[in-house]
């Protein structure tokens, strides 16, 4: 098979499948940090264990298709959008699922207890960051739709109307975030110092993965003001 033909059939007639399947990956892997977190606040860490197992071959899976894309994203052809916003767009997408594997691994390395006056919340906390990464694949889904219609017509508006929407399921994780501090901060008296400051980097990571999720929506939005 020559090189050409080769590009052909991993691209087919645009780059932006391979884009898709690649966050269709990482979110995936932003997923299982909802069981994996209840197997954590259950203190069930052969589940726990099987479970991160999943998330970093998830995220290993992200980290080959980004360097697929890289290596066979044409050099030469006309492309629907300039190579290196794709480029940056791949990026972006692919710490969203490092992310999950940095909240797993530490968590799970340090057998990381969640305290029960804090597991609700913090199960929901988890949940509205993945929300977020949910409203960033829903968004990259459409960007087929955007190239056919070349960046025109109703199909930008449906695409702004979900990076608004990703924007605001942001700012309610922020919100989120605000509270479960408050919450850890008044418990702080009555835990190990060290459970305390690792707990407080893991509410951090969280936030970090939703914030990383509304990237992906931001890089998507400077596209479409091309």
């Amino acid at each position: 098979m020559s090189f050409g033909s080769s590009i052909a059939g991993l691209f087919g007639r645009s780059p932006i499948k391979p884009l898709q399947q690649h966050y269709d990956t990482v979110h995936q892997c932003a997923c299982t940090l909802a069981d994996f977190f209840t197997a954590v606040t259950q203190s069930d860490w052969d589940q726990a264990r099987t479970l991160r197992k999943r998330i970093a071959e998830l995220e290993n899976e992200a980290d080959e298709l980004k360097k697929e894309f890289r290596l066979n994203l044409p050099k030469s052809l006309f492309l629907p959008v300039p190579r290196t916003d794709l480029l940056e767009l791949i990026s972006v997408q692919d710490k969203v699922a490092n992310k999950a594997k940095d909240i797993s691994g530490l968590m799970l390395g340090r057998e990381m207890s969640i305290p029960a006056t804090l597991a609700d919340a913090m199960l929901s906390y988890v949940q509205g960051a993945i929300d977020t990464s949910a409203q960033a694949q829903k968004a990259i889904n459409e960007l087929d739709e955007l190239v056919e219609t070349g960046f025109s017509g109703r199909e930008i508006k449906l695409v702004e109307d979900l990076i608004e929407e990703l924007d605001r399921l942001e700012r309610a994780n922020d919100e989120q975030q605000i509270t479960i501090r408050a919450t850890l901060f008044k418990l702080e008296s009555e835990l190990p110092p060290v459970d305390v400051i690792f707990l407080y980097k893991i509410i951090e990571w969280v936030g970090d993965l939703a914030d990383r999720a509304q990237k992906v929506g931001g890089r998507l939005q400077m596209l479409v003001a091309r």
